[in-house]
């Protein structure tokens, strides 16, 4: 498998983005690329912040990837410059189909082990970072979300460094049509069960059931 590549390390900026009027009331989408080695730890890098552990962190969404090539579409779509960070990724790639990525498939990048884990599912905080208007139906509709990723392995990365994809799932249970089965196209939620044990642990038992309920309501 040919590997991909590293262009950027991104972590939260020292001020956090405020929300106002929200709980919580600020945000760590805003992420930007720092120099040199930077530490993965068992739930992130060094020195990001993941403020709302509901939707965001824990050991299957501890780091975020976003292709270079998704932003590039961005880019042209919208006019307006997406630097690492805009789209509040860790890692920005390139060469790596993400989202095509295979959930539990391997990448060895840096001295740190990951498992592709599940898709971004596009939130309002997004939406009000960018100032975009109708981003999140629009970002929905365009479908490449990214993928978060869970550290089987501590290690460092730094940008330039390969990806390598050492290993990938047979079952074909891919980034996207996990994207689509949870947002636009949920009749298909019963095709991600072979791929149940590679989500977040916190998604899991929740994801079964609603693949249960469905596979329930066709007999």
């Amino acid at each position: 498998m040919s590997p991909g590549r590293i262009e950027a390390v991104c972590v939260s900026v020292s001020d956090l983005l405020p929300l106002l009027g929200r709980r919580p009331d600020r945000s760590g989408i805003d992420k930007r690329p720092v120099a040199g080695r930077v530490a993965v730890h068992p739930l992130g890098l060094d020195g990001d912040v993941q403020v709302n552990r509901r939707y965001h962190g824990g050991e299957g969404q501890a780091v975020y990837a976003y292709a270079q090539e998704d932003a590039d579409w961005w880019t042209a779509e919208l006019d307006r410059q997406l630097p690492p960070g805009r789209f509040g990724e860790n890692l920005r790639t390139t060469g790596l189909d993400l989202t095509g990525a295979v959930l539990g498939e391997r990448w060895r990048a840096g001295t740190a082990l990951f498992e592709v884990t599940a898709c971004r599912i596009p939130c309002a905080n997004f939406e009000r970072f960018w100032n975009e208007p109708q981003l999140v139906k629009r970002f929905t509709a365009h479908g490449a979300s990214g993928a978060y990723l869970r550290v089987l392995e501590t290690g460092d990365v730094g940008a330039g460094d390969a990806v390598e994809v050492v290993s990938r799932p047979d079952h074909g249970v891919t980034v996207g049509l996990l994207f689509r089965a949870t947002t636009t196209q949920r009749s298909r939620l019963p095709e991600i069960a072979p791929a149940l044990a590679a989500l977040p642990l916190k998604d899991q038992a929740k994801l079964a059931a609603r693949i249960e309920k469905r596979l329930a309501a066709r007999s």
